[in-house]
């Protein structure tokens, strides 16, 4: 799947760039992993920590605050403001809970937002993985990342 993305990425001329948060970064490593990456992937920043939002990413402190680091919101903001800082044509941000700690009622372990953008279009995925496992969720969720990838360079 991987070497269709690259391939439709330089087909179309697409340039791409991730923000992660609770991948840590398996997102960028995933693309990366394969030869020709370098013609379309940008930028990948894995802002875990909220301060790191904030700093890099210029999520506003309120964002966070009010919603939470795991919230549509935060990803939104994180896919907006991560189109300006790469320039690059499509944008990725993902956030979430992968546990096996940190979860609540409200936001349980598993639950992950993955934002997308290309041009003025934004889709945030509100995600609920089932499995309880870190690696299972994180997986997961750069597996569903790279379909909405490929979906949206087509």
């Amino acid at each position: 799947m991987i070497k269709k993305i690259i391939s439709q990425l330089l087909k179309k001329k697409l340039k791409l760039s991730v923000a992660e948060s609770c991948t840590g970064g398996l997102l960028a490593s995933t693309i990366t992993s394969i030869g020709g990456a370098s013609k379309v992937f940008n930028l990948g920043l894995v802002t875990y920590s909220n301060q790191a939002k904030i700093t890099i990413l210029k999520v506003k402190k309120n964002i966070i605050q009010k919603y939470g680091a795991v919230s549509h919101e935060c990803c939104s903001a994180m896919v907006n403001n991560l189109s300006r800082i790469s320039k690059a044509n499509i944008n990725v941000s993902i956030t979430g809970i992968a546990g096996p700690k940190g979860g609540t009622k409200q936001k349980p372990i598993g639950l992950v937002y993955i934002g997308i953008k290309k041009g003025d279009k934004i889709q945030i995925n509100k995600c609920l993985f089932k499995s309880k496992k870190r690696s299972s969720i994180q997986k997961a969720t750069v597996k569903k990342a790279l379909n909405l990838i490929l979906k949206i360079s087509k």
